[in-house]
């Protein structure tokens, strides 16, 4: 996927939670999120960490005889979804939240690691490989697709939490759809469903039900399902 279309899914998405992050309350911070144990602020905490993994990625060494992980298989259900690694992801984003605070020092702070995950991954070669911390080798590329996801599926998250329409932008929503589906079918598929792109990709990524007819229609088809935390 082109880099220009990823600086520009992360750059916007940023944005749209940025604009919800900073009229936040502390009452609504302090909120059961969709994603529990955490909160609404420990929910922002970990898509701030996990927006800004791109910076720690770029640092690791990269061995150049390890498998090539595409953006799917990166969410394979092993080892990155234990009791410990999930144990890890739980703390990382209650320190984050308990550190920042407030609404204000959030968004400053999604604001700062999204701009410089923009920059890093505007000025990286094409073909730029990276290691994750999962150990993983990718195509730099391919690991800001899951930063996309990120944002974007644990955006739909916290909507749900705060009882707020969902606010995933098109250019997120563009990178998901081609993430997800095979080339051409969103628009089919959102058809058959009778349902709109946020709500089809709510769908996809189980944060919203699918009825015993859509369960059908997506056996048939060649549809991704990410494991997803």
């Amino acid at each position: 996927m082109a880099r220009s279309t990823l600086t520009a899914a992360i750059a916007s998405e940023s944005a749209a939670l940025l604009t919800v992050t900073s009229q936040l309350t502390s009452s609504d911070l302090a909120r059961p999120s969709s994603c529990p144990p955490w909160t609404a602020a420990e929910l922002l905490g970990h898509v701030v960490v996990a927006t800004g993994r791109i910076r720690q990625a770029l640092a690791e060494p990269v061995d150049g005889a390890a498998r090539l992980v595409g953006t799917a298989d990166y969410y394979r259900p092993d080892e990155r979804f234990s009791p410990g690694a999930n144990a890890d992801r739980i703390d990382a984003a209650r320190q984050l939240a308990a550190a920042l605070g407030s609404a204000a020092a959030i968004s400053a702070e999604l604001d700062r690691v999204s701009r410089e995950v923009v920059g890093l991954l505007a000025a990286a070669p094409g073909d730029r490989m990276i290691r994750t911390r999962h150990g993983d080798r990718m195509l730099l590329t391919a690991f800001a697709v899951t930063r996309v996801v990120e944002l974007g599926v644990h955006g739909l998250d916290l909507a749900l939490s705060l009882d707020r329409p969902p606010w995933l932008t098109a250019q997120a929503a563009a990178v998901l759809e081609a993430l997800l589906l095979p080339a051409g079918q969103a628009g089919e598929l959102r058809d058959r469903f009778g349902c709109d792109q946020v709500t089809l990709i709510a769908k996809l990524t189980s944060r919203a039900p699918l009825s015993g007819p859509e369960q059908a229609i997506l056996r048939e088809g060649d549809v991704v399902r990410l494991t997803l935390g």
